[in-house]
Parts: structure tokens; C-alpha cells; sequence
């Protein structure tokens, strides 16, 4: 990994004295129950590991209106973040992709493309049919990525938890 450039540092410097970011956990499933939600789980523990505050969660069915209803929930309640799993396929059935950025009010094109050639040693071309995005929304910085648990790990582990705070204190500056 390169160094980071001087900037870079000083931000992250000054994000970590923010302290505690408020992130909220979507899960966009049709088969999932809270109790079998693996993700949620899962990133409810990081989370608060990494000193953080699960500001809301949701367990929603792929449909655009319960996406849509979610994502202004939760941006009108204070999350910073708002981790979307889920519905970033290409069947009929996801939709999850097309709600949000039809939303987003800046993309970040970076995250998604990241995501992919991280991806790309975990489940090869099949990376390429992951619509992981990342974006703000209303004050808030909102990241959407595949379903499937290593997904989810790779997202919060490689991209998320390394950037939260600058994340977080750049969507309010």
C-alpha cells in the first residue's frame, strides 16, 4: 500500500478527533429474518469494536420503495453512514443499485471500482457483476455492496473501517 500523502494524514488526523461515527446497517434480502442476518451481525460487532455506533438498522425486502423509504430514514436520523447489503446484482430482482443512484448526490466512482478488483481474487470475473457503489446522500455517506457475508467482510475490512472517520468528517465539513 502506498503512503499516504501529507493531506491525506493530516485529515485523517483530524477526523480521528471526532471521535465516534454514527453508521446504520441495511440489509436488502428477501430470505433473511434479523436472527439469520449474518451481516448485521457481523457489522454490528466491528462496528462498535472499532469504537463506533450502530445508528439505526433495517432488514428490508429488494423492492424500490422499501430502498428508498430506508435510505431517507435513515440519512434524517443523523447516520454519517449508511452501509447498504444487498441487491447490487444485475437479475431482475435487484434494485437496490438503481434506487440509490438515481439518489446520490455525489458518486464515488472509487469505492466501486475498488471493490471490484479486490473482488477479483475472491470470485474472479464475476466481480465485474457487482454494482458496489458509494455515494453522499443528504449529509450522509452511503455505501452499497454484494450480499454474500465474504463480500460484506471484504467491503468493511479493505475499504470501510480504514476510511470511516475521514469518511465521515469530509461528509461534514
Amino acid at each position: 500500500m502506498a503512503d499516504s500523502s501529507k493531506s491525506t494524514q493530516e485529515h485523517k488526523a483530524h477526523a480521528a478527533e471526532k471521535g465516534a461515527v454514527a453508521i446504520a446497517i441495511v440489509t436488502v434480502s428477501d430470505s433473511r429474518t434479523p436472527e439469520t442476518d449474518t451481516n448485521y451481525h457481523y457489522l454490528r460487532e466491528q462496528i462498535e469494536a472499532a469504537g463506533h455506533q450502530v445508528a439505526g438498522y433495517q432488514l428490508i425486502k429488494d423492492e424500490p420503495d422499501q430502498v428508498q423509504a430506508a435510505l431517507e430514514a435513515l440519512a434524517g436520523q443523523g447516520a454519517q453512514l449508511i452501509l447498504f447489503n444487498g441487491g447490487t446484482g444485475i437479475s431482475p430482482r435487484d434494485t437496490t443499485y438503481d434506487v440509490l443512484s438515481r439518489n446520490l448526490e455525489k458518486v464515488l466512482p472509487g469505492f466501486g471500482e475498488l471493490f471490484r478488483m479486490l473482488s477479483w481474487d475472491q470470485v474472479g470475473a464475476a466481480a465485474m457483476l457487482s454494482r458496489a457503489t458509494a455515494g453522499t446522500f443528504r449529509g450522509a455517506v452511503v455505501v452499497s455492496t454484494p450480499g454474500s457475508p465474504a463480500a460484506v467482510r471484504l467491503a468493511w475490512e479493505q475499504l470501510i473501517l480504514p476510511e470511516i472517520q475521514h469518511l465521515a468528517w469530509e461528509i461534514a465539513r
